[in-house]
């Protein structure tokens, strides 16, 4: 039970957080409001980033790791543990995919899309748990999913099964390890606009025409998703474990919506 004062629910200063692919995309968002919150930030990647997250003079840490393999998971939390005493929050925010027909889908990247957002969510959490049950006030895991988990995913089957496997890894993970005060959430996440997905989505005029279908009239920002982020892993969610948040606006608008309306002549 948290009797953390208000005031001071939302001050990270101290705590160490680890965003994997937290130097770019929503991940950089996530990283920098931790920053601004007063935490050590670690980001991860495969690829040295460009710039790294950074806020009033603090910028992240960041490693080199392949998420995607166990011994490099274990490997990268020794080191901030090493480095820092402690692991805090753990935010497994690496994912992504490219759409491609099902039917005859590379296997190979299959399983790499998979990796990426599954087991790689496994295996960081798995190696985040050995220190966190440790320390006196446990810890929080913040899994960020997608609406892809909630709902069908043409061309994108693999991705959308993985984050359907992260929704129930959360649950099952925040059942088992909530004895140890180590909480572990989902955040369901919509369409959010970032440098990548400008391209992806048809340019500004394609993001114009999505942020119109969307009950809030715009696209989610990185900031969104951090914001509720910040809201989990403070002691203001202390009773708050195998949840999954919706981060996406108001959902997408159902297709039935239209179809059930008379076309005009």
């Amino acid at each position: 039970m948290s009797n953390t004062p208000l005031s001071q629910a939302l001050d990270f200063t101290g705590q160490v957080v680890l965003v994997t692919g937290g130097a770019g995309g929503i991940g950089a968002g996530i990283s920098a409001r931790f920053l601004e919150a007063g935490a050590t930030v670690v980001t991860c990647s495969r690829r040295p980033p460009a710039t790294l997250p950074a806020h009033g003079g603090r910028i992240a840490e960041h490693h080199a790791c392949d998420v995607r393999k166990a011994d490099a998971c274990r490997a990268l939390v020794d080191a901030v543990v090493a480095r820092h005493g402690r692991l805090d929050v753990l935010i497994n925010n690496a994912g992504g995919g490219a759409e491609m027909p099902s039917a005859d889908a590379d296997p190979s990247v299959v399983e790499k899309i998979i990796q990426l957002n599954l087991t790689a969510a496994f295996f960081m959490s798995q190696a985040a748990f050995r220190v966190m049950r440790e320390q006196p006030a446990g810890g929080s895991i913040l899994n960020i999913s997608s609406v892809s988990a909630t709902r069908a995913s043409p061309w994108s089957a693999a991705y959308g099964a993985a984050k359907a496997g992260l929704v129930n890894l959360t649950e099952s993970l925040a059942m088992e390890w909530g004895p140890e005060r180590v909480r572990v959430n989902a955040l369901i996440v919509g369409l959010v606009a970032t440098p990548a997905s400008v391209e992806h989505y048809g340019g500004e005029a394609g993001l114009a025409r999505i942020a119109q279908m969307l009950p809030l009239r715009r696209m989610g920002e990185p900031a969104d998703v951090a914001d509720a982020c910040l809201y989990l892993a403070s002691p203001l969610a202390a009773y708050v474990s195998g949840a999954q948040l919706a981060v996406h606006g108001g959902g997408e608008k159902p297709v039935f919506l239209d179809l059930a309306r008379p076309t005009s002549p």
